[in-house]
C-alpha cells in the first residue's frame, strides 16, 4: 500500500481468472507485474495454493480457499501485507461453499478493510445447478448485513454471475429466461443495491451496498467484464457485466479510480473475464 496526501492508497484488483495457471501461460504476470494491485481477488483459480505461490511469487501472501471438487471454482486472495483474520465459512453447516467465499480483514493506513473475494454459481435455468445458486444468493442475503456491521469498511469483489440491470447485458432482451439474468437472480441484487428507479438505488437502498461499477460508469450500457466465446462477441463488446466490487457507503466514499481492464483484442486475453480494479484512499 502506498502513502498519499490523502491517506494511504489501496489498489483492489478482481479477477475470473478461468483457471490460474492457464492464464499465467496466456500472459497474466505480465498484466500483474504492470498494474501495482496491494490486493488481488481471484476466482475460478481451478489449482492448488502450490500453484498460487509458484506463480505468484515469494512477495505474495496467498490465501486460497479450494472447492470440494478438484479443478472447480476456487477463490483466492493475495496481498502484498498479511491479512489479520480470514475466513471462509458461508451459509448453513450443511451448506458446501468450498471455494466459493473467501473473506480476510487487512491492516490499511491504520484502519482494517474488509475484503470478500466470491465466486457465484453460474446456474441453469429449471435444473439442480440454479437450485444451488439460490442457496448460495441466500446465504449471501444472510451474511451481507452482518458484514456491514463487522466492518463498515468492507467490499465484495468476484464473479457474481448475475447481471443486476438492463444495462449490464448487451442483449438483454434474449437473456431474460437464462440464469445471469433471470428476474429471480436479480431480485437479489435489489435486495443488496435497491432496485432499478427507487431514488435511493446504489445510494443506501437494500442493504446499502454501492455497485462501484455502476456508481464510477452512470447510466450507460456495461462496461462489461465477461464475453462469450460464440460468435465475436468480444470484438463486437457484446457482453455481459457480472464481475463487481460492492462495497459498504464509507468505503465507496473512498474510491478515487474505477477501471475494468479490458483486452485490447482477442488474441491477448489471458481469460474470458476481465480485470475489475479499484482504487481507494482510505
Amino acid at each position: 500500500m502506498s502513502s498519499t496526501k490523502t491517506g494511504t492508497s489501496l489498489r483492489i484488483a478482481s479477477v475470473n481468472v478461468n483457471g490460474v495457471r492457464a492464464a499465467f501461460r496466456n500472459g497474466m504476470g505480465a498484466w500483474l507485474d504492470e498494474r501495482e494491485v496491494d490486493i488481488l481477488a481471484l476466482q475460478e483459480v481451478r489449482a492448488a495454493t502450490s500453484d498460487l505461490e509458484n506463480l505468484l511469487g515469494d512477495e505474495w501472501d496467498i490465501l486460497h480457499d479450494a472447492a470440494t471438487a478438484k479443478g472447480r471454482a476456487g477463490v483466492a486472495l493475495a496481498s502484498r501485507n498479511k491479512a489479520s483474520i480470514h475466513r471462509v465459512t458461508l451459509g448453513a453447516d450443511d451448506f458446501d461453499s468450498a471455494g466459493r467465499w473467501l473473506e480476510a480483514d487487512y491492516e490499511v493506513g491504520g484502519k482494517v478493510v474488509t475484503v470478500v473475494s466470491t465466486y457465484v454459481h453460474s446456474g441453469e435455468a429449471g435444473t439442480p445447478k440454479q437450485v444451488e445458486k439460490y442457496k448460495f444468493l441466500d446465504a449471501m442475503i444472510e451474511r451481507l448485513p452482518r458484514l456491514m456491521e463487522h466492518n463498515p469498511l468492507s467490499v465484495v469483489v468476484g464473479d457474481l454471475n448475475v447481471g443486476h440491470r438492463t444495462l449490464d447485458i448487451k442483449n438483454w432482451k434474449g437473456n431474460v429466461k437464462r440464469a445471469g439474468f433471470l428476474p429471480e437472480e436479480r431480485a437479489y441484487f435489489d435486495r443488496f443495491l435497491g432496485a432499478e428507479g427507487d431514488p435511493d438505488y446504489n445510494a443506501g437502498a437494500g442493504f446499502g451496498f454501492v455497485d462501484i461499477g455502476r456508481r464510477a460508469a452512470g447510466e450507460v450500457e456495461g462496461p462489461y467484464t465477461w464475453w462469450s466465446a460464440r460468435g465475436q462477441a468480444f470484438d463486437n463488446n457484446t457482453g455481459w457485466r457480472i464481475d463487481y466490487q460492492l462495497a459498504t457507503p464509507e468505503l465507496a466514499a473512498k474510491v478515487t479510480d474505477y477501471t475494468v481492464d479490458r483486452a485490447a483484442s482477442y488474441a491477448e486475453r489471458w481469460s474470458d473475464h476481465a480485470p475489475v480494479v479499484v482504487d481507494y484512499s482510505i
